[in-house]
């Protein structure tokens, strides 16, 4: 199960309602192989759902993860904040042994570096 801050609900909901958005619109979490630490997070929009997928309805959102997916980032929690950046979304992974330093990517096997260098920007 994906979980979704009180903050990453507020701004799901901010970008839906910008814009002209299809009726069965859904956001797609997920991860791809690459990235600075071996993984990197993907959430996109989507209105596309396979009978293989787990989807999880919270306050009026659907959320959408493919099953190769899931148990890389099952008990995550997904927020999202404002820094002097500007604003994100950010994972806060339990599975992850190593992150990289911008937040992007993460392994799931230990490595021999203790801090993993961001070399890619974030991809989401």
């Amino acid at each position: 199960m994906i979980h979704l801050s009180p903050l990453a609900i507020q701004e799901i909901c901010r970008l839906v309602t910008t814009g002209s958005q299809p009726e069965n619109l859904s956001f797609r979490v997920g991860v791809q192989p690459g990235g600075c630490a071996d993984l990197y997070y993907t959430l996109q929009p989507s209105t596309r759902v396979t009978p293989d997928d787990q989807v999880w309805e919270r306050d009026g959102l659907t959320i959408v993860v493919d099953p190769n997916s899931l148990p890389a980032i099952d008990g995550t929690t997904l927020d999202y904040a404002e820094d002097l950046m500007g604003g994100g979304f950010r994972f806060h992974n339990p599975n992850a042994i190593a992150t990289c330093g911008c937040g992007a990517s993460f392994s799931l096997e230990a490595t021999t570096i203790s801090d993993v260098a961001c070399t890619e920007p974030p991809n989401f």
